[in-house]
């Protein structure tokens, strides 16, 4: 899919290898036209060199997280990503709801972004919808996946809109974080 729709469009793609040897298709991949290859921290061991194998490849690593996973098990490859991908539902299907105890992990990404002066992307992906995605940009996220929210709707691009306005007004910087963005608690 990726090489097909490539030639068609200049948008940054970003491929999401949720499977347990990411290493066979991170050439294949590569040479479609992806820009961003992201890999699990649950692979471990294998992370830091998955990691130089896709920066070797020239493209943007994004490294992802589930529900389960301690935010910790993150922080040793934070200098070397682009994008840390918070899964806010446990991998599988869509349409499933937001897990809401995935927000303390959000928050703690973005202090440690805004204590080392760090750029990576805060990613979520899982049961994002308005209300969800409102907390998820309070908490500190840039970077939104919603699937079944936004094509459930009649009108996309109304919906897309609409979406980047609710996070825009509820980031790290808007009023209502000022004035009420906690610390997380994490155990």
């Amino acid at each position: 899919m990726v090489k097909t729709v490539r030639p068609l469009t200049k948008m940054f793609f970003d491929v999401h290898l949720m499977c347990s040897k990411p290493d066979i298709l991170l050439e294949p991949f590569a040479k479609a036209g992806a820009n961003q290859i992201n890999i699990h921290v649950e692979l471990g061991q294998q992370v830091t060199p998955l990691i130089w194998k896709i920066k070797s490849l020239g493209k943007k690593v994004g490294l992802a997280i589930n529900p389960p996973t301690a935010i910790s098990h993150a922080q040793p490859f934070l200098d070397q990503i682009d994008s840390l991908l918070i899964m806010t539902v446990n991998p599988g299907f869509g349409g499933q709801p937001f897990i809401y105890e995935t927000l303390p992990k959000i928050q703690q990404a973005y202090e440690w972004r805004q204590e080392r002066g760090l750029t990576y992307n805060i990613g979520v992906d899982g049961g994002v919808d308005f209300k969800t995605a409102a907390d998820c940009a309070h908490a500190g996220a840039n970077a939104f996946i919603s699937g079944t929210a936004l094509f459930g709707q009649r009108h996309l691009r109304g919906a897309v809109t609409k979406l980047r306005k609710i996070v825009e007004s509820n980031g790290p910087g808007s009023v209502r974080s000022r004035a009420s963005h906690l610390k997380p608690q994490l155990s």
